[in-house]
């Protein structure tokens, strides 16, 4: 019997088996384990579950779809924005992805695929210079603050749920996932670096996250955008009980929150200063942020950017 055969037999009938255990069992060294799994999960026979250091491997159980031809246009709409994490952690990306989704829910894939496409279209005529403005939506909600607000995306969207990159986001913060986190900002980097330039800004700062995590999207963030500028410092004041934004519903809540919560260090004066978070729901926090480093005489005007924001108004995002 082959080595590939002797390991598909054993999980079978163990059900699952890290490397360790089958070097043991084959009684061959770890490399040489190392090459079978590799050559098993890349014929899709094995799939690996967990990080180092617990990797355990099973038999693939994943369902194998037909596939299905679509136009020039909706196959790279669909390839660049459709991303979506299972409840088991897997990544269904572009049409492949597309189409286990739909599949998996019993919906026509056309059909849906036609959908996807059209709402995809429709949010990408609102951008402009790659961004979403949302400077009418705060100035309706709040009659100071931020002078100017932007998203790189929405959060989410109708019918589909959260956008690829409201999908990354989330995920990247629940799991602490640097990799992730980087990825993130790769894809954001040149509209901020863009952003800077088109709006003359001298200083930036960054809304401090509420929520403590060993690893934190907006420390992650500050360092790998490289902005060669000035850092107007925030802080975040931890009372005895702490009380994170995204637990609380109700708009005045989110803004006593911030408004108590959030400190601004005294900086020289800046014309204009862009003002970074990661989401803005409510837009409690980015919006009384600006307020107070406007207030300490740093600037004399306040650009908001997101990563993502709410598309309905301000609507409260507690989840990331």
């Amino acid at each position: 019997m082959k080595t590939s055969e002797k390991i598909l037999s054993y999980i079978q009938i163990h059900k699952q088996a890290t490397g360790a255990e089958l070097s043991d069992f084959l009684e061959i060294t770890d490399r040489a384990v190392r090459k079978q799994l590799k050559s098993l999960i890349e014929n899709n026979t094995l799939e690996k579950i967990g990080t180092p250091p617990k990797v355990f491997y099973r038999l693939n159980t994943t369902k194998t779809y037909d596939s299905i031809e679509f136009n020039k246009e909706t196959q790279e709409i669909l390839e660049k924005n459709f991303y979506n994490i299972t409840p088991t952690g897997k990544e269904l990306v572009g049409v492949e992805g597309f189409i286990i989704w739909c599949s998996e829910r019993d919906f026509d894939i056309q059909k849906k695929a036609d959908e996807f496409v059209g709402i995809i279209k429709k949010y990408k005529n609102l951008k402009k210079d790659n961004l979403l403005d949302a400077t009418s939506k705060l100035k309706k909600t709040f009659d100071q603050g931020a002078d100017e607000l932007y998203y790189y995306d929405f959060y989410s969207v109708e019918v589909f749920g959260k956008t690829k990159m409201g999908q990354k986001l989330l995920y990247a913060k629940q799991s602490e996932n640097k990799k992730l986190m980087k990825e993130i900002v790769r894809t954001i980097r040149l509209d901020v670096v863009n952003l800077i330039k088109k709006k003359s800004i001298r200083a930036v700062a960054y809304v401090q996250p509420t929520v403590p995590r060993q690893v934190q999207f907006m420390k992650v963030l500050e360092k790998e955008l490289r902005l060669d500028l000035p850092i107007v410092k925030i802080n975040k004041v931890i009372s005895d009980i702490r009380v994170p934004q995204k637990t609380l519903k109700k708009l005045t809540d989110r803004i006593e929150n911030a408004n108590e919560t959030f400190v601004v260090e005294s900086n020289p004066s800046f014309k204009n200063v862009l003002l970074i978070d990661d989401a803005v729901g409510s837009g409690a926090s980015i919006n009384q942020v600006a307020q107070k480093i406007k207030d300490k005489g740093i600037a004399e005007k306040v650009i908001g950017f997101a990563v993502t924001g709410s598309l309905n108004d301000f609507d409260v995002i507690s989840e990331v």
